[in-house]
């Protein structure tokens, strides 16, 4: 790590991240001492199923520094259940909770792209109706999701494409639409000159960094066992890739994020 990082003054957010998955599951808490210890002062935590959506709530309730979202993810639309959307409604409307991972994938071996923008489009409308802010998945289908996105009668607050993979070009489209832009360790690896260049792109006002752990892990660490604390090596790289300092990136990117998950419970800590 570089100097910035020692201070002990360091204050970021993971706008992102999957603390109920993998080695995290089982492991959580000593994850959690080396993420605050690192300066990660807030973690955004998302379900992706029905299965793990009472299991992130409780985890908000334990630990004020983690916001939760909920969401049905695009991998696992063909197993909602009947009344997924009653529930997952109720409980939005329980709790100060955000909306996602939700999206689209296209990149998909097997798929049924009409019930995936049904299920996407329905949970936009849930966020757009309780004013909640959303976390979006896309992979292959960028344009696609411009133009749902774009056909809204009303959109949600706050939305965020999370692990941005889509091109430079894309970013001022999506940040018309009212996009923040959130990048991932894939910008550690230098062949991933799409990321690379993509990042440099996205306006300071829309910008936000995320661990997506336990996946996609920085250059040097196994893929699958990525976490918060590694967050630090995402906003050095950034930096260097945007031509600023480090210290400048971690403030900004932390300040958009507890705005963004304002009614969340973004700004109790840290702040």
């Amino acid at each position: 790590m570089t100097d910035w990082n020692l201070t002990g003054n360091i204050d970021l957010v993971d706008a992102h991240c999957h603390l109920q998955d993998g080695f995290l599951r089982h492991g959580l808490e000593p994850a959690l001492i080396r993420a605050r210890a690192a300066g990660v002062r807030m973690m955004c935590c998302n379900g992706t199923h029905q299965g793990d959506w009472d299991y992130v709530l409780g985890l908000g309730r334990r630990h004020p520094d983690i916001c939760i979202s909920l969401g049905l993810h695009p991998w696992y639309v063909g197993e909602r259940g009947p009344r997924w959307l009653e529930r997952l409604e109720e409980l939005v409307a329980d709790h100060p909770v955000g909306i996602g991972e939700i999206g689209l994938d296209n990149a998909l071996a097997e798929r049924n792209d009409s019930e995936q923008e049904e299920v996407f489009l329905a949970q936009m409308e849930l966020a757009a109706r309780h004013d909640r802010p959303v976390t979006i998945h896309c992979r292959k289908a960028f344009g696609r999701l411009a133009d749902l996105v774009g056909g809204m009668a009303k959109r949600p607050p706050f939305m965020m494409l999370h692990a941005y993979a889509g091109s430079h070009e894309m970013v001022p489209v999506f940040e018309k639409l009212g996009f923040h832009i959130s990048i991932c360790a894939s910008i550690t690896r230098t062949a991933n000159r799409k990321a690379r260049q993509a990042c440099a792109r996205v306006s300071g006002g829309r910008l936000l960094v995320e661990s997506d752990s336990p996946a996609i892990a920085p250059v040097g660490v196994d893929f699958e066992r990525n976490e918060p604390a590694y967050l630090p090596m995402v906003v050095e790289v950034l930096a260097e890739l945007r031509g600023e300092r480090a210290e400048d990136v971690a403030a900004l990117t932390a300040a958009n994020a507890r705005e963004f998950f304002r009614c969340c419970g973004g700004g109790r800590t840290g702040s």
